[in-house]
């Protein structure tokens, strides 16, 4: 299927598991020409595109909601879909006591969003005012710190504002009949003449031959397909196992029915693994035949979906083990350990299967499964891609060779940096978005930024039971600015340790310290009282608190303890509104500045001033500069010239264009001995830093087929540029 094509989505519930991915999806089918997306699902799924229109800008893309009533089931020319929402035993108390004009008043309280004590009005994404000099900059910055602290009121959701319906709505499915098709070689054997005839047997008439011989149209065409049934069901607790097992509309495709084309060919189960086990669960799945597939979409599921973040790293790796460790994400098989992909479930039948990515279900014109498709790792091809590259083995050798020969400028060993995501605007297969983990201690990390799929990073990265430590571990999550790929991923992060401290997998004693713009408190607010109440797990901190030029900077004692840090400042940036720069001074001396999105910026370099790592986005390459000016970005020069201006004594480059997915273009082959690039999964700390600039020969070999295009690329602006220059 394109995606060019996506219509309709279907959700089952507005957990953030569920929905967390939409914002990221319009976008995506935005860029592609989609026009319209009609969402389906618990009432109230479609206000998540509302509360996030500030930084999720649909100019060319229409949402809208579809009622998903029960009574009247969605249709098109393919497709039946019935609406079976399921209530939960909290819940049906409430739903049945209210009554329709209550109900209409509660609906009713989802438009108060708009209300001026909710909204940010702020235009995130308009550039053209912002070009500013870093003089009004700072202007700006000191008329605001000789006013009144942002009026946290505005930020806070009116109270009224009630949370949406909490029904997890399920989905009876059904193919449109099709009718069988014409077998003209049995035409032939009934001496049926070409023509209009075969028209009639096509369109299920039967006929009469010039001999008076009556031919049936079922003698000479395929069996009608009655259409398959296939059901999706989420069961997101115990508590809605009762109002599963009261839906009649499932038992006619279960157990006893009459027509045999009505069962079930495949039930979906959304639900997680401790609902799946509840012997009333088991029986409900027991009630469908033996025949009836069951398909688990849910926490029991490893694979997290791309085989190219592993064909990098395991190229990467053999630079070096510790800078490029091999994740350990093990839900994608490796070619010589792979075993059977179906496991029995005995408790209910031999059908049940794990989900993994690219497994396909064929409906029609036959029923099967289709595993052609499904992920594994081929590491010797991985490796041998490599080695096909000219002098690349000699030049391995030479590289690791001079990191075993070269010292390093620095014995820290902390902060330990991890780049969960290197690349801007939107995920592609080898970068994600904006996120970077920094442990400052043994038992403790901040989170600089947190972009769409950052928890997904971590678990690929760490391993599950790794990420939960790792959450466990985090005492603070920075937020530079409001753009979607630096914040998007945020709400996940706080659900999972939410999940987390529900379980008691970890002593999660305190909220975490969210350091952020303090406007992103109407989004989360908006999303607290309506989807799922996060406000505990979180403690603001307004950025703009922590201006290292304001004089009445925040120190807060107990977050500097927390994080091993002696100061913790920030400055506004040359990006959007409220985008910020940070500094970290450890603990130990040892200070790192994060640019967040910015153009080159003086306030910046006063901030990080002396810094002994600057990390800094390096968007475009140098022949975009009127690009990243108009963008409000940087380039790979200008980053390292702010190093340079800062005396920054090493930087690393990142947020790079999706455009350079695998390794950003330096016009001239090389690299200063002090600067480095960011790669997702890269590890690094104070006393490996002087190792990165040695490696840059070797990556270039690595994936030398992408830098020549690059070059290519690049030889053919500059021949652009130099063409309309000579006919101005």
């Amino acid at each position: 299927m394109k995606l060019s094509k996506l219509e309709h989505v279907f959700i089952t519930h507005s957990n953030w598991l569920n929905i967390g991915g939409l914002p990221g999806l319009a976008l995506t089918v935005q860029d592609v020409g989609v026009p319209n997306i009609e969402l389906h699902g618990p009432k109230g799924i479609e206000e998540l595109f509302i509360a996030t229109k500030r930084f999720v800008v649909l100019r060319d893309l229409k949402i809208t909601a579809s009622k998903s009533d029960p009574f009247k089931p969605y249709e098109d020319n393919a497709i039946v879909v019935h609406y079976v929402p399921l209530i939960s035993n909290k819940q049906c108390n409430e739903f049945r006591s209210k009554s329709e004009n209550s109900i209409e008043i509660d609906n009713s309280l989802a438009q108060q969003h708009t209300d001026d004590s909710l909204e940010d009005d702020t235009n995130y994404y308009d550039y053209e005012n912002l070009l500013q000099s870093d003089k009004k900059e700072r202007n700006k910055r000191k008329r605001s710190n000789s006013e009144p602290r942002t009026d946290d009121k505005k930020f806070i959701a009116d109270s009224s504002l009630s949370r949406i319906s909490n029904v997890a709505m399920s989905y009876v499915c059904r193919l449109k009949p099709k009718p069988g098709f014409l077998d003209l070689d049995k035409c032939v054997k009934h001496n049926v003449p070409p023509g209009p005839l075969l028209g009639l047997l096509k369109s299920g008439s039967d006929i009469t031959l010039s001999d008076g011989t009556l031919v049936k149209s079922s003698d000479v065409t395929s069996p009608d397909d009655p259409g398959p049934v296939f059901i999706v069901v989420e069961c997101p607790s115990e508590d809605y196992i009762d109002s599963l097992l009261n839906e009649s509309i499932f038992s006619k495709h279960q157990l006893g029915v009459v027509n045999e084309e009505d069962i079930a060919f495949m039930v979906v189960h959304f639900t997680p693994l401790d609902v799946r086990n509840d012997p009333r669960y088991q029986s409900w799945m027991k009630l469908f035949p033996s025949e009836t597939y069951h398909l688990l979409l849910n926490n029991e599921n490893k694979c997290l979906g791309s085989t190219a973040i592993h064909r990098i790293q395991y190229k990467l790796n053999m630079l070096d083990e510790n800078i490029y460790p091999l994740l350990k994400d093990n839900g994608i098989p490796i070619i010589d350990q792979q075993e059977k992909v179906i496991d029995a479930h005995p408790n209910i039948n031999s059908l049940t299967i794990n989900g993994q990515t690219n497994l396909s279900f064929n409906l029609r014109p036959n029923k099967y499964i289709d595993r052609t498709g499904t992920l594994s790792l081929d590491v010797d091809e991985f490796i041998a891609e490599t080695f096909k590259v000219d002098g690349f083995k000699e030049k391995l050798a030479q590289v690791k060779q001079e990191i075993l020969n070269a010292s390093p400028t620095d014995t820290n060993i902390y902060p330990k940096i991890t780049f969960l995501g290197t690349g801007s605007c939107i995920p592609s297969k080898t970068r994600n978005t904006s996120g970077i983990l920094m442990y400052t201690g043994e038992n403790e990390c901040v989170l600089l930024d947190s972009g769409e799929g950052t928890y997904g990073q971590l678990v690929r990265h760490f391993g599950l039971t790794g990420a939960e430590t790792v959450l466990s571990d985090l005492k603070a999550i920075y937020v530079s600015h409001l753009h979607a790929d630096h914040h998007i991923g945020l709400i996940g992060i706080l659900s999972v340790r939410q999940k987390m401290k529900a379980n008691k997998l970890f002593k999660l004693n305190q909220p975490v310290y969210l350091l952020a713009p303090v406007q992103i408190m109407t989004w989360l607010n908006f999303y607290d009282r309506r989807f799922a109440e996060l406000s505990e797990e979180f403690q603001i901190v307004s950025n703009l608190d922590l201006d290292f030029e304001s004089s009445t900077k925040l120190r807060i004692k107990d977050l500097l303890k927390q994080t091993n840090m002696s100061d913790i400042e920030t400055t506004l940036v040359r990006h959007c509104p409220n985008a910020f720069g940070v500094s970290f001074t450890h603990i130990n001396g040892w200070k790192v500045t994060y640019s967040g999105d910015t153009m080159p910026c003086d306030s910046l370099v006063k901030l990080g001033k002396n810094s002994n790592l600057l990390i800094h986005e390096a968007t475009m390459e140098d022949q975009l500069v009127s690009e990243a000016r108009r963008k409000m970005h940087s380039t790979m020069s200008q980053a390292i010239n702010i190093g340079k201006k800062m005396n920054a004594k090493f930087t690393i480059l990142t947020h790079f264009s999706q455009r350079y997915a695998k390794i950003p273009y330096m016009p001239n082959n090389d690299l200063p001995s002090n600067v480095g690039i960011a790669f997702d999964n890269m590890e690094i700390a104070p006393n490996v830093l002087h190792k990165l600039p040695l490696m840059y020969p070797a990556l270039k070999m690595i994936f030398a087929e992408h830098f020549e295009e690059m070059e290519a690329k690049c030889f053919k602006l500059k021949l652009k540029e130099e063409k309309a220059k000579a006919q101005m």
